[in-house]
């Protein structure tokens, strides 16, 4: 029964509503009532196929050596000295008595000034195997992703926590001498270097360590899922037994590791939790909450730390400006310290001057701050390919995308106007430019996101209604989701299944603009106690995604760049509002040059939202009505609503 104009919904017409299918090709029809799904997940797809598919490689190497190569990369999926960061000291001391591994990178990067003198032995050369040897270890590969070993000394691998089986390595006497010197040599280092996270931590006095924990804590909830390592100690809140505060664990859980140091006494704290505290300070300390994600996978110790912090000073050096930031005098968490507020403070000086952005390594959820070289022929040519498309599409003249920004800028009044097949020019310009970048960078799916209602944002704005805000859902935002036509070939050939994964993937683009907007906003107590991530702020390029998100395994969400952009709403500036993304579901990855171009294009339409939020304050009605599931049905098959379409909409 249609509800009283003026009145509000009733409980039961919305949740009438709720139980309507919003799937383009059952629009208008009852969710949940198809027998069996419409598509069903190859076993093989996602995380477990992979490590089978791992395991098996590994299996068949033709010794050890060999295998270790395939399972360091997970095939050639991740970079090999993830892994390796991953494994405790035994197993670190038995891969470089055995093979002369270590987790440093070849030109040593970790060999700075801030290694002490002799802090590390020199790696003996490749083992080979005596015919009579002293122990037998073991090499496996874990459930998690993560190579397990059998040390000497240590009980079999615990086949319930394997992939496969396992492959047998012998060990002679040299290498068991070996083995015993770096294990040694790797418990004294450490001893010193907790002993050394406990003096700091000793120095910051109750109040400083209190402040220390709950900014760790509020990190752990605005930030995306982690896995941390302390030797055999897991630190996450993805999934599995969670030990941090995150989406199944409300802050201040009992079960948070992190919230249970709260009122324990500090002699109590064990070795472990003092170095997750420590650590994850010195990660925060260097840029902030998302420098944590490029510790994913890896241990969390101080040695791990300084690795990564002399990663990104070497980068940042490499960029012309400032006095390059030296390095630490030593591996001790007072000089790391130091070094870790040096680079935040030479960070935010790099804008202007180079371009950062994110490697995200999906299979292990590992991401690597990287400095952009300058945009080259590439990057100019994906660029000019979409300002020719715009120049045809839209009422702007210009010869680069700069050119035609500032156009907009010129007279922006017709974004609030109707244009083409759209009721305002905004959404005329976001899909125009979303259809050029699928076709200008070869992408099987291009989007981007906003906000559908800029007047009600701009009236909440002035009101200070953050709670409000705070309350809108997903539908409030929008995603225009742009696929390429061959894309069908992902999805049995079918049209509908088509549209149906580009409805799924800007359902979720709204959840994400609906997840970011609260970070924006003042810490008043309705925003705080709304679930928020810190919005993102450099653009991220990411490999072989499809492993562990479902929505990214059911929609072969192989390979993705993203470019996210701020926009100003009335005076107040909204990091991650709107960004462009690129997809890919097979193929080659995006490149750096990809990136980018696309972030110059994502740049142009957050441009001209912040022109159409300007025209908004000033009193200009401004509504995004488009990109709901019937737009992306129909602009997809070329068919009319679902909901009139018969029987055939449910090709899929």
């Amino acid at each position: 029964m249609k509800e009283p104009a003026g009145r509000p919904e009733s409980r039961r017409a919305a949740n009438a509503r709720k139980r309507i299918s919003r799937r383009p090709s059952r629009l208008g029809t009852p969710a949940g009532s198809t027998a069996k799904p419409d598509r069903v997940n190859d076993p093989d797809a996602g995380f477990s196929g992979l490590l089978r598919g791992v395991w098996r490689r590994a299996s068949e190497a033709e010794d050890p050596r060999a295998a270790l190569d395939v399972l360091l990369t997970l095939d050639g999926h991740v970079p090999a000295d993830v892994p390796l960061r991953a494994l405790n000291r035994a197993q670190q001391a038995a891969l470089l008595a055995l093979f002369g591994l270590s987790w440093h990178d070849p030109d040593h990067l970790g060999d700075s000034p801030a290694d002490p003198p002799g802090a590390r032995a020199a790696a003996p050369a490749p083992y080979r195997p005596s015919a009579r040897p002293a122990f037998l270890g073991e090499i496996g590969l874990t459930t998690s992703g993560r190579i397990a070993l059998r040390t000497p000394g240590a009980r079999p691998l615990d086949p319930r926590d394997l992939v496969g089986g396992v492959l047998r390595v012998p060990y002679d006497r040299a290498a068991l001498a070996a083995y015993r010197r770096e294990l040694e040599r790797a418990r004294q280092h450490s001893a010193d270097s907790v002993a050394d996270c406990r003096s700091w931590l000793a120095g910051q006095g109750p109040r400083g360590r209190a402040a220390l924990v709950d900014q760790a804590r509020e990190a752990a909830l605005r930030t995306a899922p982690f896995v941390l390592h302390q030797e055999d100690t897991q630190y996450t809140n993805f999934r599995g037994q969670n030990t941090l505060t995150g989406k199944t664990l409300w802050p201040g859980h009992p079960d948070c590791a992190l919230s249970a140091l709260q009122d324990l006494p500090f002699d109590l704290w064990s070795d472990q939790d003092v170095q997750l505290v420590v650590c994850l300070t010195l990660l925060i300390h260097s840029a902030g909450f998302g420098r944590i994600e490029e510790a994913n996978g890896t241990q969390l110790t101080v040695d791990h730390v300084a690795y990564t912090l002399e990663r990104a000073r070497r980068a940042y050096n490499a960029v012309p400006g400032p006095e390059p930031v030296p390095a630490a005098a030593s591996r001790r968490v007072a000089d790391l310290d130091r070094l870790a507020v040096a680079l935040r403070e030479r960070r935010l000086k790099l804008g202007g001057r180079a371009q950062l952005y994110r490697e995200i390594h999906g299979v292990l959820m590992h991401k690597v701050e990287r400095v952009a070289a300058p945009a080259g022929p590439a990057a100019k040519a994906r660029e000019d390919a979409v300002a020719e498309r715009l120049r045809a599409r839209l009422p702007l003249a210009g010869g680069t995308l700069a050119e035609l920004g500032r156009e907009v800028a010129a007279a922006p009044g017709w974004l609030a106007q109707p244009h083409a097949a759209f009721g305002t020019g905004l959404e005329s310009l976001v899909y125009e430019t979303v259809a050029a970048t699928v076709d200008a960078f070869g992408a099987d799916f291009a989007m981007s996101r906003g906000m559908r209602s800029l007047p009600n944002l701009v009236r909440a704005l002035r009101g200070a209604s953050w709670a409000e805000i705070c309350d809108w859902d997903i539908t409030h935002f929008f995603c225009c989701v742009v696929p390429r036509p061959a894309a069908a070939a992902h999805f049995g050939g079918s049209e509908a299944a088509l549209a149906d994964a580009a409805w799924a993937m800007s359902s979720r683009m709204q959840y994400n603009s609906w997840h970011f907007v609260a970070g924006n906003l003042p810490r008043v107590p309705e925003v705080v106690a709304r679930d928020h991530f810190v919005p993102p702020l450099i653009p991220d390029v990411a490999f072989f995604s499809d492993q562990h998100h479902h929505g990214h395994v059911s929609n072969n969400v192989r390979f993705s760049l993203r470019s996210p952009q701020p926009v100003e709403v009335d005076g107040r500036r909204f990091d991650g509002f709107m960004d462009l993304r690129l997809l890919r579901c097979a193929g080659d990855p995006f490149g750096e040059q990809d990136l980018l171009a696309a972030h110059r294009v994502s740049g142009f339409i957050a441009r001209a939202t912040s022109l159409a939020a300007g025209l908004v304050a000033a009193g200009t009605d401004l509504e995004v009505t488009a990109f709901d599931a019937g737009w992306h049905w129909s602009a997809v098959t070329g068919r009319g609503p679902a909901s009139a379409a018969g029987p055939e909409r449910r090709a899929s």
